[in-house]
């Protein structure tokens, strides 16, 4: 996974459950997505280059066309009499969200339908991405903790003096799970004004949750008007005890805001919660319930374990 305006003709190396991968544009602006890996001795192909529709080997010069065969070696009296075995792997991609998609095998899950991501109405900005030491569970299981923002976030999302978790209820559909929690809030600080709430006497906010298997979240936040703001979380997960946030954060009052405003307060959000979050053991979420203690307000935390353990996604 990258974010679009990160992948151009210069290749970017990813990594994806332990796989090194390539991220590449051709010609057309295509994104591609290859195993880092030059079949003739090894080599990254993250070293190497992009000419026009082919990424060039840095070692000897193998060209690869986007859909991972070798078009040329140029070691040969003829380049063009290449092995049929000479090829790279391609996998999977699609771009959508601002972000590069990729699997590994075929995908058995579809993307959210996220319309205010692709609206015109919307104005949308990337944040992170956010490396953290744990599983991309613990990542994305952070989201469904409400427990912890008046301690975690105190002044920003949270009030230590009210830590109580509003009733809140989980709806299971297959593989996404819905949960929506409406709490008071404090009004926006003067570093951070990114919520729509400055005009209310109590402010209050009303927080609608798409948990999508096995590591994608989308949040509708509302504060009664028309005014609403969308998080759009995918954790990549790097490795077992590696994972890496992707953060789109979609808004449609307060462009003339700059981006900045909102990424400096997403790193600070997050740069809190990646301290509590990387003292975790184990690195991934337990999904057996009994290996940890679940109370009431814990309520989408086990929904979360028993869904993934339904689709046969926990690892």
């Amino acid at each position: 996974m990258a974010y679009s305006e990160d992948v151009s003709e210069v290749p970017v190396p990813v990594e994806l459950l332990g796989e090194p991968l390539v991220v590449w544009r051709d010609s057309a602006g295509t994104a591609n997505v290859f195993s880092d890996l030059c079949i003739h001795r090894g080599t990254a192909l993250s070293l190497g280059t992009v000419e026009g529709d082919e990424i060039v080997c840095p070692y000897h010069g193998w060209r690869y066309a986007a859909s991972g065969a070798c078009t040329a070696i140029p070691q040969l009296a003829d380049p063009t009499r290449v092995p049929a075995k000479a090829r790279a792997t391609r996998h999977e991609a699609v771009e959508r969200f601002g972000l590069v998609w990729a699997a590994l095998e075929e995908p058995r899950l579809p993307l959210p339908d996220v319309p205010e991501l692709e609206s015109e109405g919307w104005r949308t900005v990337s944040c992170g991405p956010y490396a953290w030491r744990c599983d991309a569970s613990r990542q994305v299981e952070n989201f469904t903790d409400f427990g912890h923002f008046p301690f975690v976030h105190p002044g920003l999302l949270g009030d230590p003096e009210r830590p109580e978790v509003p009733n809140h209820v989980v709806r299971t559909e297959g593989s996404v799970l819905h949960y929506e929690i409406v709490r008071p809030e404090a009004p926006n600080t003067d570093d951070f004004p990114v919520f729509a709430n400055e005009d209310m006497q109590s402010p209050e906010r009303r927080s609608r949750y798409e948990l999508h298997l096995p590591y994608t979240l989308v949040l509708r936040l509302g504060w009664g008007g028309n005014e609403g703001m969308l998080y759009f979380f995918a954790s990549q997960p790097v490795r077992e005890d590696r994972c890496k946030g992707f953060l789109r954060i979609g808004r449609n009052y307060n462009f003339e805001q700059p981006d900045k405003v909102l990424r400096d307060f997403e790193d600070v959000i997050f740069d809190q919660d990646k301290r509590v979050v990387e003292s975790q053991r184990p690195e991934q979420v337990p999904f057996d319930l009994a290996a940890e203690l679940h109370l009431k307000f814990d309520a989408v935390a086990v929904a979360y374990r028993r869904a993934m353990r339904a689709e046969g996604l926990a690892l």
